[in-house]
């Protein structure tokens, strides 16, 4: 089970990687709506982001109230606590000295009230019809104001409710405290009893005595410190640093007292302007200078004036990919040796640092895009960008593995063709095969669909003349051919030994094609066919016969496979295919491992590794064991006699 489903992830992670590869190539096409490549470009930095959405997706949202008013404190520096907590605003609301009629209505500002609760000296405006409220500066203009005209116009009195009754000893009680400001204040006082003198009763019944007022409120009105709740601040004041702190001074007649601030607030410092930044250039303005960058960089060939440019040009990241597509469509029509400087110059920004391989391989596949509208003027375009990619991987900008990936399955083709054609006359065949083998490639898949199998591959191959990428393929053919016609050791070894590279001789592809051309040119000496009774029991010259001729090649498998513990791993999982693709003939297999055992062509190790190797690279190992699983038990227990032995 645990293969199973290593199995499965594997190959779900390479479908995967195949789905975000197309949607890589989506979100570079600038043909599509800008708003579908950004949602590619958020669903490619998610996987890159093991799938943890961004903060912002996760902080936007619906927020409280109390939210909103601690958004406020941030973001104004000033605080206004709601009506059931903080300030006792219905000190103001409920007073003795202010009638009904003044009272302020919330339901007015409606939701607003709510959310920031309500402020002092709030109004809807100034001017003629303008209602103000009891805190707002203007009112004291309005000859109907009790407080301020000394007589309460058409307003009627109010009975005392038991705060009016609760309020009397606190009045008398500051008395003493508001001496001065009563001082300050008779005269004006005096006025208005003279005035009042001279107005009918009823004029005078809700008149209040202004000695009897105090704008003190009590000790239990006062907010101390720790009555603050801990989520709204103090309501900072605006003090010059140099001034000195301001005194407790009762506030005029006509001004809400201010309660529950502190006598010395906390000094704000206004922070530095920051400096503005100088804006970044537009992305048409950015094309135009680096065309005028390539093209001066073309004339003159002065490579420092060049990446000056680039570096003086100060273009965002996002914009480089875009930067050297416009590099490479600038020097596509022109001639060979510009097309060379321009990939010096591309090569040169990414020594200085300026650019990176995967800008490159976006920039590539980007102009790829447009391929099929620039051919129309310059039908040979994809060997020009071949000649690109193939620079870059010979100046190792980008490997490979990298420029095959997003052209697998045939995508662009045959581009990676023309790529591997011009990295062979640039440098070398020996150095591409080793660069190639190293990367791992399946060329299979660089085909298109309908093409992806080995005779098919080869073909193609042959037909660009990058056959030397695969010459065990190639000798699969030839080295059957060549046992057909001369089944001897010497010639078969001296053959192999003239076309075979040194280097593949302990190579695993090379040892399965040996050993299957071996096998079919037995099978093919017995005279029987697939599906043949013969198979399960043949007869005893057949046994002979077939004994004989792997006695004649042993000498050849010996020389290839001795002291190789790996490469005979390989020829016994050459067997394995080879029977299997015979429906597994009763008693074939045992009859070889038995034989190779005997001729000293695989030995005790190898046949055990092979027991214990997991790999489903090769068919039908299950069906394998099935048949030599006792002999192998025998094998493993003959071998521990003999190292018991050999211990005493």
């Amino acid at each position: 089970p645990a293969f199973f489903f290593s199995y499965c992830k594997q190959f779900i992670s390479s479908l995967m990687d195949q789905y975000f590869g197309r949607i890589q190539s989506l979100m570079n096409n600038k043909d599509l709506p800008a708003r579908i490549r950004f949602l590619l470009q958020d669903t490619m930095e998610l996987r890159e982001n093991n799938w943890v959405p961004r903060k912002a997706f996760i902080d936007n949202g619906p927020k409280t109230i109390n939210q909103i008013r601690q958004d406020a404190v941030k973001d104004l520096g000033v605080f206004i606590p709601p009506m059931n907590q903080g300030i006792r605003m219905d000190f103001f609301l409920e007073g003795p000295f202010m009638p009904n009629r003044m009272k302020l209505d919330r339901e007015t500002l409606g939701g607003l009230a709510n959310m920031f609760g309500q402020m002092p000296g709030s109004c809807i405006g100034t001017g003629p019809g303008v209602i103000q409220d009891r805190f707002s500066p203007t009112l004291g203009r309005h000859r109907t104001n009790p407080l301020f005209n000394g007589h309460s116009g058409h307003m009627a009195s109010q009975p005392q409710s038991q705060f009016d009754l609760g309020m009397k000893p606190f009045i008398k009680s500051n008395q003493g405290q508001n001496q001065h400001f009563h001082n300050q204040n008779q005269n004006h006082s005096n006025q208005q009893q003279a005035q009042s003198k001279d107005m009918p009763p009823r004029f005078k019944k809700g008149q209040l005595n202004a000695d009897e007022i105090s704008l003190r409120p009590a000790q239990s009105f006062l907010m101390n410190k720790n009555q603050v709740p801990k989520l709204h601040p103090q309501i900072p004041t605006m003090i010059p640093p140099n001034a000195q702190p301001p005194r407790t001074q009762t506030p005029p007649l006509g001004q809400p007292p201010q309660l529950g601030l502190k006598t010395n607030p906390p000094l704000i410092q206004e922070k530095p302007q920051k400096t503005t930044k100088k804006p970044v250039p537009a992305k048409e303005e950015l094309l135009k200078m680096t065309e005028n960058i390539v093209t001066d960089y073309m004339n003159s060939k002065n490579m420092e004036d060049a990446v000056s440019g680039v570096k003086e040009m100060k273009a965002p990241k996002h914009f480089l990919p875009e930067m050297l597509s416009k590099i490479i469509l600038c020097s596509l029509e022109r001639s060979d040796e510009d097309r060379e400087q321009a990939s010096t110059l591309i090569h040169t920004l990414r020594t200085e640092g300026f650019i990176t391989g995967d800008n490159f391989m976006q920039a590539l596949l980007n102009v790829l895009d447009q391929c099929p509208k620039i051919e129309v003027d310059i039908p040979l375009v994809k060997s020009y960008l071949a000649q690109f990619a193939a620079r870059a991987i010979i100046a190792e900008l980008v490997s490979v593995a990298e420029l095959a990936h997003p052209l697998e399955n045939g995508n662009h083709f045959p581009l990676f063709l023309l790529c591997l054609q011009q990295a062979s006359k640039l440098k070398d065949r020996e150095w591409l095969t080793d660069l190639f083998q190293q990367s791992k490639i399946n060329m299979q898949k660089m085909l298109p669909e309908i093409d992806q199998n080995k005779d098919r591959m080869l073909e193609v191959l042959e037909g660009k003349g990058l056959g030397f990428l695969f010459p065990l393929m190639k000798l699969e053919k030839e080295l059957l051919k060549q046992i057909k016609a001369d089944p001897s050791p010497q010639a078969i070894y001296k053959w192999i030994k003239d076309n075979i590279s040194p280097k593949l001789h302990t190579d695993k592809g090379f040892i399965n094609i040996l050993m299957t051309s071996f096998l079919q040119y037995i099978f093919a000496e017995l005279g029987v066919n697939e599906g043949d009774e013969q198979l399960a029991s043949p007869s005893k010259e057949q046994l002979d016969q077939e004994k004989q001729l792997l006695l004649s090649f042993m000498p050849v498998m010996q020389k290839f496979l001795h002291n190789h513990a790996d490469l005979q791993v390989s020829a016994l999982y050459s067997l394995q295919v080879h029977c299997n693709a015979n429906a597994f003939p009763k008693g074939m297999l045992l009859r070889y491992f038995v034989n190779f055992y005997d001729m000293e062509i695989i030995e005790e190790e190898a046949f055990l590794a092979w027991k214990e190797d997991i790999s489903q690279e090769f068919p039908g190992k299950g069906k394998a064991l099935f048949q030599v699983n006792q002999w192998l038990t025998w094998l493993e227990t003959a071998e521990e006699e003999e190292s018991e032995e050999e211990a005493d």
